[in-house]
């Protein structure tokens, strides 16, 4: 009878994938690279080949080139509400999959919606018209990628708020990238063509610095580069003997180790489309009633990034930390282990304790290989 019920809701859940709609992303390395505006081209050239395509949600930034594309293009108006005594306007979701259009168009994918709404990002939004089986086309920049949080900040010096899963990006059937050389754009730039003269220099100065446009670039090609790879290893049918990588991020009550570990090691997963887990090892002295009040808060939050991101988590009771991380690799055919850097120095640690000396015996006894991430 269980497998009976497993075998019907498999096929549901293929029939409903069969269903969904189809969902394009266009992501670039910062704003004024021109995902906008290469949105509004495809729509008018469907719309030129009949396609049932409407403007659900567009941000031009009053950039003349961009906006005047918006001429001619069918559009749903957008939901108004009032937030803390001002009008603001938002995608209408609802209307959006009553008008069931072949295509929508939906931009600043990780926008973040008025408090009142029913999804708190757009990006929940994008998934709702795609389970109504519309096709969806979206855009992003890349620092607004959730695992890539920490790397922009090292580059930019800037924390984004907005973020989005790397799942969603994982979703996508399409992601095409909008590449300029960092003198192209900051000439664009300088013309005025992607802020007003107001915030020119201080943007010259900041965000829009030439390392910094090449290094988000780098990350921009990179990304892109392992979507196409996941979709080759899902699509390509490889050799039997083809190895297929498992990650198992080790994480402590530690906050910041915890969420560099898990976003690293997200990345990790991401390039080689491989399923991967967070294993906490709850050791006595952090028990519920020993440990502190904010380091369960922290674990919580780092919980709850680990599965936006694609994790699956694993929380053990136990002692003996190195024969919990073993054993979790032997039920979960697990080929490589992330850890964070140890705060001890190596040989202090080795001298001290034989925990990680034993760890690393026995990963190299099972073939199993150690990441330590800085």
């Amino acid at each position: 009878m269980e497998e009976t019920r497993k075998s019907a809701e498999e096929f549901l859940d293929l029939i409903k994938k069969s269903r969904r709609g189809k969902f394009k992303i266009y992501i670039g390395m910062s704003a004024g690279v021109g995902k906008t505006y290469r949105m509004l081209q495809e729509a008018h050239s469907l719309l030129t080949n009949n396609i049932d395509v409407k403007i659900a949600y567009i941000e031009t930034h009053n950039r003349k080139e961009t906006h005047a594309l918006l001429e001619g293009l069918p559009k749903i108006a957008r939901r108004k509400l009032f937030y803390k005594g001002k009008e603001l306007e938002e995608l209408d979701v609802a209307t959006v999959i009553n008008m069931h259009p072949e295509v929508v168009i939906v931009d600043e994918l990780a926008h973040t919606n008025i408090e009142g709404s029913k999804n708190e990002k757009r990006w929940q939004d994008v998934m709702d018209i795609l389970d109504a089986g519309i096709n969806v086309i979206s855009a992003v920049n890349i620092q607004h990628i959730e695992s890539l949080n920490e790397e922009v900040r090292q580059i930019t010096g800037v924390e984004v708020k907005e973020r989005i899963p790397d799942s969603v990006l994982a979703q996508a059937d399409e992601v095409v990238n909008i590449d300029l050389t960092a003198e192209e754009l900051i000439s664009r730039l300088t013309q005025g063509k992607i802020y007003d003269q107001t915030k020119i220099q201080s943007a010259l100065t900041n965000f829009f610095k030439s390392e910094h446009i090449l290094q988000l670039r780098e990350l921009a090609l990179k990304e892109v580069a392992s979507q196409v790879q996941r979709k080759v290893e899902t699509e390509v049918v490889l050799p039997k003997n083809t190895k297929k990588e498992k990650f198992l991020a080790c994480i402590s009550s530690n906050e910041k180790t915890a969420k560099n570990v898990i976003r690293k090691t997200a990345r990790l997963a991401n390039y080689y489309n491989s399923k991967w887990f967070v294993l906490y090892v709850q050791i006595p002295k952090e028990s519920a009633d020993k440990i502190a009040l904010d380091k369960q808060r922290h674990l919580i939050n780092n919980f709850k990034l680990a599965t936006e991101l694609g994790a699956e988590i694993i929380k053990v009771e136990a002692s003996n930390v190195t024969k919990s991380i073993i054993e979790q690799c032997d039920q979960r055919k697990i080929t490589t282990v992330c850890i964070g850097k140890p705060r001890l120095k190596l040989w202090k640690i080795v001298l001290a304790t034989d925990t990680f000396n034993s760890l690393l015996n026995r990963l190299e006894k099972e073939k199993i290989d150690l990441v330590i991430l800085s």
